[in-house]
């Protein structure tokens, strides 16, 4: 039976979209499509599959490797979609055919992975590499595919396949709940306020947000709402210390009692990864996650992050103290609430900037257009054309044509900015389609931020941090939108996990880059450009804040990797009191800085594929600060350096070592001290 014929004759999902660059048919795909494309889609590869056992040739890489590239097209159609709705659109439908879908993928997953025969055949190829006149790429496809069937657990018996695949079913479900329940407490840990007065050091246009955030709920009053990490945004600006206190013990809590708690949620997620690490033959759950990657080896990533810890506490201790000089003129007594205010307060006494009224030249569409296109278009040849034609899935959703210079066709750009109930908290790049040469598809990728929508009639302003933001998750974007590769599972970001961080941290670059800044950052009002005076402060200011900014992301690195070298056999206990003695056997607890993520709030690890990988940002930080140097060195915003950097690496995706892509642009391996320089963990100069 065909693909078509297996589902009803109405899902738009049985065959590929007709829409440009195969975009998905938004305004036809039902949640019920999506369930029924997706229990199709497993029954339609797993037939595949069988097909491609049945071959009666030998095992070679287009009868077996190029055949499962090729397989799972109705699958990946329906995933896009609906992994990507879950994100961004959730509704309690959908989170039904999560909890649904995710212990029947699991179990997929595994019947391939697990399955004999197949890894049979890619072991026989992946035997015979060297002498089948592979090109580079082809090799290292079957060379990836050999150590993902491997570190998957197809060298088990059938005891142990039956038990990893028990393993996975339980911790896709767990996984599942761990990103519900956040979901959830997230949205019912919002702060309630009955008075306007109460919100002072608000905007106009912030306060406006918070009513619009509480009608929308059918709620009297104001309603702050949540981002993902503990420090809240609002938190720098509120005036009133109580609710400053409020909101940052909402923030801590998430999640952590109640309905929907996520402690147990975690701990058996740590406890059933550290079995299935030790069934595939490993230590602990990071040494599993550490084989492939760049950083190797738990030793690596320890030597890093230990190093750092003495200065950046000590950093963040000379931070403290210049706090709390400040807080005692107002008779306050320093506390972990109070931090992001009084910081700014010390920022704009020491370097007169307040960042704050930033906002006013950072306008979202001028950021957008005039800021990270035109810095795309300087370096990549990047023109992007809007196409309000094509719809996304959400009318906040805008859609963008990319070209290249020589106007030939790059993909579709798509932008969802706005925060809304059923989003996660946070920012992020994912794909609709990948591209490949074998496939013939070109890219469609999507980014998603959490900004607050400004009233009707008004701009939206972005904070400092959230143009960086956007200039950060545009970098993973271009990564998706330069991709050159033939095969998919090497498309733009499908790169070790310490590695995918790199190209987007080296985009940041270009937020405060003068030609990128003096077009973009226009006062809303007046389109007056940002002062000079002011750029001059935020750039003297740059070191300000990296103290606390280092420790609470070494502390969420340190309790990752503490959650994640757990045994078997180790006694958690209550994981708060696990957490409290992590922290501070690392060295990094602190009453002032808590982690950026706690526990039962820590999505990344515990429901976002970063599980004993959180290092990653800063791993990936080495690199980026090396090559910001580079491109410094050569002159900064040319289109030599974007093409070089463009085809050597981005465009390469994962065909090749990323860290000879990275040697491809540098010329040498990476050089740790621009990273500690920037952090102040190094002296300038």
């Amino acid at each position: 039976m065909s693909t078509a014929e297996a589902l009803p004759a109405d899902n738009p999902l049985a065959t590929t979209s007709e829409l440009p660059f195969r975009l998905p048919p938004f305004a036809e795909i039902t949640l019920e499509h999506c369930r029924e494309a997706l229990l199709a889609g497993m029954a339609d590869q797993r037939r595949e599959v069988d097909a491609l056992l049945a071959c009666a040739e030998e095992p070679a890489f287009e009868n077996t490797i190029v055949a499962l590239e090729r397989s799972g097209a109705l699958l990946d159609r329906a995933w896009s979609v609906f992994g990507n709705l879950s994100s961004s659109v959730a509704t309690p439908r959908l989170r039904e055919i999560e909890r649904e879908i995710a212990p029947l993928a699991a179990a997929h997953d595994d019947a391939l992975r697990l399955d004999p025969a197949l890894f049979a055949r890619i072991d026989a190829v992946h035997a015979a590499r060297e002498t089948a006149g592979l090109d580079a790429e082809q090799a290292r496809l079957v060379e990836r595919y050999h150590l993902d069937f491997v570190l998957a657990g197809a060298r088990l018996d059938g005891a142990g396949r039956a038990r990893l695949g028990e393993l996975n079913q339980q911790l896709s479900e767990l996984s599942t709940t761990f990103g519900q329940n956040l979901q959830l407490a997230t949205e019912a840990a919002a702060v309630r306020v009955a008075d306007a007065a109460e919100l002072d050091g608000l905007d106009e246009e912030e306060v406006a947000a918070a009513a619009r955030a509480a009608t929308d709920r059918g709620l009297e009053g104001y309603l702050l709402t949540l981002v993902l990490p503990t420090g809240q945004p609002v938190l720098a600006k509120l005036r009133g210390r109580e609710l400053r206190r409020r909101v940052f013990e909402a923030s801590v809590g998430r999640a952590s009692a109640g309905e929907h708690d996520n402690r147990p949620v975690a701990e058996r997620i740590a406890r059933l990864r550290a079995e299935r690490a030790r069934l595939l033959g490993f230590a602990t759950h990071a040494d599993l996650v550490l084989a492939d990657s760049t950083a190797r080896t738990t030793a690596a990533v320890d030597a890093m992050l230990h190093a750092m810890v003495p200065a950046s506490v000590a950093n963040a201790e000379a931070e403290a103290e210049a706090l709390r000089e400040v807080a005692a003129r107002d008779g306050v007594e320093l506390a972990a609430w109070d931090w992001a205010f009084y910081s700014e307060r010390v920022r704009a006494e020491r370097y007169a900037v307040d960042t704050t009224a930033l906002r006013s030249w950072f306008e979202l569409d001028r950021v957008l257009v005039d800021g990270v296109f035109r810095a795309a278009g300087l370096l990549y040849g990047f023109r992007f054309t809007p196409r309000p034609d094509l719809a996304g899935y959400h009318p906040d959703v805008r859609v963008w044509e990319v070209a290249d210079a020589d106007g030939a066709e790059v993909g579709l750009y798509l932008g969802d900015f706005f925060a809304r109930e059923g989003k996660r908290g946070g920012a992020w790049m994912s794909s609709f389609v990948r591209q490949s040469r074998l496939l013939g598809t070109r890219p469609v990728v999507v980014n998603n931020l959490n900004v607050t929508r400004a009233p009707a009639g008004r701009p939206t302003l972005l904070t400092l941090d959230e143009v960086t933001t956007l200039f950060h998750e545009f970098g993973h974007a271009l990564h998706g939108l330069s991709s050159a590769v033939t095969y998919p599972r090497f498309a733009g970001t499908a790169v070790p996990r310490d590695f995918v961080e790199f190209p987007s941290q080296v985009n940041e670059m270009w937020a405060l880059w003068p030609e990128v800044l003096a077009h973009y950052a226009r006062h809303a009002d007046t389109g007056e450009p940002l002062p000079a005076s002011v750029v001059q402060a935020i750039d003297a200011a740059r070191l300000w804040g990296e103290g606390f900014g280092t420790l609470e992301y070494l502390a969420a690195t340190l309790l990752d990797q503490a959650w994640h070298r757990l045994t078997p056999e180790t006694e958690v206990g209550d994981p708060v009191e696990f957490e409290r003695a992590a922290l501070a056997g690392a060295g990094v607890a602190s009453e002032l800085v808590p982690p950026r993520y706690r526990t039962t709030y820590f999505q990344h690890v515990f429901a976002g594929g970063y599980s004993a990988g959180y290092y990653s940002y800063i791993w990936s930080e080495v690199l980026d600060a090396d090559t910001v140097e580079w491109f410094k060195e050569n002159g900064g915003l040319r289109r030599e350096n974007g093409d070089a950097f463009r085809e050597r690496l981005l465009a390469v995706g994962g065909s090749v070592d990323p860290l000879e892509a990275f040697r491809a642009v540098r010329g040498r391996d990476a050089d740790p001290v621009p990273l500690l320089r920037r952090r102040g963990l190094a002296p300038v100069g």
